[in-house]
């Protein structure tokens, strides 16, 4: 019986480590390669064509939503397992409709990573156990969230918003933020207050949703 062969893509060496140690550790299992930020995933995927992509989404080179269509485009048999520190549904939601297969949240990866590896490469769709069912049977079956109008230009952004803008949409948090621009967390989260108001925007979703629809996911590297 052939193994699985699993792609690791991670900005943080120290965790594609002890993920290496852990699938490598399975009888039916192998780590083919490792990747830092989704170009190099792309780079990696091309020519190592593994059976599945561990995928983390908050990777500063290139976040991880639009990485996931670059590596079905280059590699269709390909699936693609998200693995990450964010749990709400807006992100599930964005991933699945990129074309992920399965979503782990890191919290449960010990748990969940090597059965859900497992579950996606069979053709299944793998969702992490923490998800309200629910809000998962609808994010599977990509019905449109229940929308309203979002209006807004980023033209009307000051530079430094606009830069809190683009760590948003990698999935910054507010601490996150401040330590790449080197500001206080309440600077962070007053520019962000600010933004919003200014594309009309409520909540993360709607930031991701904006983002997608303006193009601003997808990476000038796709080919």
């Amino acid at each position: 019986m052939s193994k699985i062969r699993a792609l690791i893509v991670d900005d943080h060496a120290v965790l594609r480590a002890g993920l290496r140690l852990l699938i490598d550790g399975q009888d039916d299992m192998q780590v083919v390669g490792e990747a830092g930020d989704g170009v190099e995933a792309v780079t990696q995927a091309r020519h190592l064509k593994p059976d599945v992509v561990i995928l983390d989404l908050g990777m500063v080179r290139q976040a991880g939503i639009p990485t996931i269509p670059q590596v079905r485009n280059c590699c269709p048999e390909t699936r693609i397992l998200v693995l990450t520190m964010y749990g709400d549904h807006a992100y599930l939601r964005l991933a699945l409709e990129a074309g992920a297969n399965g979503y782990v949240v890191k919290s449960a990866a010990h748990t969940e990573l090597l059965s859900a590896m497992r579950e996606v490469v069979q053709g299944q769709t793998f969702v992490d156990r923490s998800f309200d069912p629910h809000a998962v049977l609808e994010a599977i079956q990509l019905k449109p969230y229940k929308t309203r109008e979002i209006s807004g230009s980023l033209n009307s952004l000051s530079p430094r918003e606009r830069e809190v803008f683009n760590f948003l949409v990698q999935g910054f948090t507010n601490p996150q933020i401040a330590a790449q621009l080197d500001i206080g967390v309440k600077s962070a989260e007053t520019y962000r207050s600010r933004l919003m108001d200014k594309l009309n925007l409520q909540n993360r979703a709607d930031v991701m949703r904006f983002a997608l629809a303006h193009g601003l996911l997808i990476s000038s590297t796709q080919q």
